[in-house]
C-alpha cells in the first residue's frame, strides 16, 4: 500500500471505525474522507478496501463514478457550470466555450494558480433562469461568461 502519514492513517482509522458496523459504509467513509480533506487521496483507498473487504478498483470505480468525489483537490473556488438541456437551449455551450478559454482550463482541471477549479454539473435547478452556474455555494441564473471569471478571479 502507498504510505500515507501517520496522522492521516490515524484519522482515516477514525473514520472507518464511526462507519464500520453500518450497512454499506463505503460512501458514508468516502464522504468523511473528502470532507476532512477537501478530496480523496489516492494513498487511502487501498486502506480503505482492506477495511472492508473489498478491492482496491471497487473503491476507486467508485471514487471515480460519483461526480462529487475528487481524487485531487480542489481549487480555492469550484466553477460548476450547467449542462443540462434547458441550459444548452439558453446558450450553455456558448458560455462553456467562452469560460474555458478564458481561464485556459477544460472540464475537471483548475487553474495554474490554483485558484479555480471547473466542473460540469447536470442541473441547477434553475432551468427558468438559464444558462445556470454555482460559484462555491452561489447560485446564479442568467450566467455571463466575463461575469463569471470575474466573480471566479476575485473569489465573490
Amino acid at each position: 500500500m502507498p504510505p500515507i502519514d501517520p496522522e492521516m492513517a490515524a484519522r482515516l482509522n477514525e473514520i472507518i471505525a464511526t462507519h464500520a458496523g453500518r450497512e454499506g459504509p463505503l460512501l458514508p467513509i468516502l464522504h468523511d474522507i473528502q470532507a476532512e480533506y477537501g478530496f480523496i487521496p489516492e494513498p487511502v483507498q487501498p486502506r480503505i478496501a482492506v477495511a472492508l473487504g473489498m478491492t482496491r478498483a471497487e473503491v476507486h470505480g467508485v471514487v471515480t463514478f460519483y461526480h462529487d468525489f475528487r481524487a485531487e483537490p480542489a481549487g480555492a473556488h469550484v466553477l460548476r457550470l450547467c449542462r443540462a438541456e434547458a441550459c444548452k437551449s439558453m446558450g450553455a455551450d456558448q458560455l462553456a466555450a467562452q469560460v474555458r478559454k478564458a481561464l485556459g482550463i477544460d472540464w475537471h482541471q483548475t487553474t495554474a494558480d490554483g485558484r479555480i477549479t471547473l466542473e460540469p454539473v447536470f442541473c441547477l435547478g434553475l432551468c427558468a433562469c438559464a444558462p445556470s452556474a454555482q460559484l462555491g455555494d452561489r447560485l446564479i441564473g442568467r450566467a455571463d461568461a466575463a461575469d463569471l471569471v470575474a466573480m471566479a478571479q476575485e473569489g465573490r
